[in-house]
């Protein structure tokens, strides 16, 4: 039921107070309030609701401030807000709600938000916990869910990892409650919903108050299965992988004997030594490595980590860019200045010398001097391509220039086709397509006989570049895509190259 289900009160002139205090006359049957907007100060220099500040202090304890109101304050994650859950909650309480009742946005109770209010970093744990009580003691319901996401209080507490708030909980809650499903998490319980999100604290709470390690989910998965695998995790999350290794023992630990879970081990490679996999790789330590094609360090350590299953490679960066001093949670792997540590996957490293000269090899395409136009006698060359025809002597016509696609410069034809290169690339201007039709009208009209072209040197591009898929995989570093190039996107879209490098949103180039 909604608060606009209720009827109307048939006094006039009453305060709001008065009138919600007449619609909850200490009613056990709980309401959800309509959506409002927070209620904010005139001219407030800050987007956010902050309790402290004395214009929002004002509008907080006027009594003519509704209940919805006071919920679209709590939706605010920020910490002014966040920290003060229990000052707005008994505002909210001061004007004659039940503690049942309920946002009409997020179909929350002030028991969820206050489990939502304990998170680390944002909230206050110490007053969370004291709220909470003071609403268990009211007779907050600890069972209901919102309808929005299927949670309760346990899940949001575990989602959260605020092991205090759970271990209140479980105390006001029956035994079973501890293993409550929630349709969002593939019917899961809170141990599935902790396990996923890396939440350790609240793991090793649930397990400590009964939480069934070998609970499957409708996908059949125990808590362990769900754990984040820390090699799919990117460099910069070493910290999170650690914790999900963690994780995942302390759950295979906790699992009985009697249960299957052979599909939930940890995949090991500790039995294959650093040395053996660098010798496979060609590499040693003190080697100069690069990582993912980016980073260039010295390699300083191979090996198995407390953080991640597998083999790790620890490398000693040339400059500040990254993330450790060659430690990883209070292990030592090996020993460099503060930000010149990285840790890496074997498969993202290899020698610096390979990819030097790789880098070598492209420049020089790249910067290959541009000769200007003139006259090349090109009657004793003969195609590549050659179709069994017989050739004929070219005369004085069959001399061309045509157009770079990259610089809009001239460089001499060669192999007597102008226009195509021979290694039948398929990235060639439109000034090449056109002077070769002037070239085959005129030997044509000759009615001298040509060689045809195989059609993988044929496919020409008005200004766009059409890559092959072993193009595509490093177009920059092969020379083919220049800033500024006029590209053709999965074939669909055309635009102009303005940036290639890294970014913050996804690893790679």
């Amino acid at each position: 039921m909604t608060i606009e289900d209720l009827p109307e009160p048939s006094l006039e002139g009453v305060s709001l107070l008065e009138r919600e205090r007449f619609l909850f006359p200490s009613s056990e049957t709980s309401v959800t309030f309509a959506v409002a907007a927070a209620p904010m100060p005139l001219d407030c220099e800050f987007s956010f609701f902050d309790p402290n500040d004395a214009a929002c202090q004002e509008i907080l304890f006027n009594p003519k401030t509704s209940v919805s109101e006071l919920f679209a304050i709590l939706r605010q994650w920020v910490p002014q807000v966040q920290q003060n859950i229990d000052v707005i909650g008994n505002e909210i309480i001061k004007r004659g709600c039940n503690v049942n009742d309920r946002d009409g946005l997020t179909d929350m109770t002030l028991l969820h938000y206050t489990c939502k209010s304990g998170a680390h970093g944002i909230g206050d744990v110490e007053t969370a916990v004291k709220f909470a009580t003071q609403l268990i003691e009211l007779g907050a319901d600890i069972s209901l869910r919102s309808r929005w996401t299927n949670m309760n209080a346990l899940h949001y507490a575990a989602y959260f990892d605020v092991p205090e708030l759970i271990s209140l909980i479980l105390k006001n809650a029956k035994p079973k409650d501890v293993d409550a499903t929630c349709s969002d998490f593939d019917f899961g319980t809170a141990l599935h919903i902790a396990a996923f999100n890396l939440c350790t604290g609240a793991v090793k709470c649930l397990l400590e108050h009964g939480a069934n390690p070998a609970f499957r989910n409708d996908k059949g998965q125990i808590p362990a299965d769900v754990v984040p695998d820390p090699v799919d995790m990117p460099l910069e999350m070493a910290d999170a992988a650690a914790s999900a290794k963690e994780i995942k023992q302390i759950l295979l630990d906790a699992v009985p004997l009697s249960c299957d879970i052979s599909k939930a081990m940890i995949p090991n490679y500790d039995h294959v030594t650093g040395k053996a996999m660098l010798l496979s790789l060609g590499l040693k330590l003190g080697d100069r490595v690069v990582i993912a094609g980016q980073k260039v360090g010295t390699l300083r350590f191979c090996g198995t980590t407390e953080f991640a299953s597998g083999q790790w490679a620890g490398i000693e960066l040339d400059h500040p860019e990254g993330k450790n001093n060659g430690s990883v949670g209070r292990v030592q792997y090996f020993k460099c200045a503060p930000k010149r540590g990285i840790f890496a996957p074997l498969s993202k490293i290899s020698k610096a010398s390979e990819h030097k000269r790789g880098s070598i090899r492209s420049s020089s395409v790249r910067s290959s001097p541009l000769v200007k136009a003139k006259k090349i006698d090109v009657t004793h060359i003969t195609s590549k391509v050659n179709s069994g025809l017989n050739m004929a002597k070219k005369d004085s016509s069959a001399e061309t220039n045509f157009m770079t696609p990259s610089r809009g410069k001239t460089v001499p034809a060669k192999d007597g086709f102008p226009g195509y290169s021979s290694s039948s690339s398929s990235t060639t201007s439109l000034e090449g397509k056109q002077n070769y039709s002037k070239k085959r009208n005129l030997t044509s009209s000759n009615k001298k006989p040509v060689a045809r072209l195989s059609s993988a040197s044929s496919k020409i591009s008005a200004g766009l570049h059409s890559y092959s898929p072993a193009m595509r995989k490093k177009p920059f570093d092969e020379g083919e895509i220049q800033i500024g190039d006029r590209v053709l996107v999965v074939g669909q879209r055309t635009g102009t190259v303005r940036f290639c490098g890294m970014t913050k949103f996804a690893p790679g180039i």
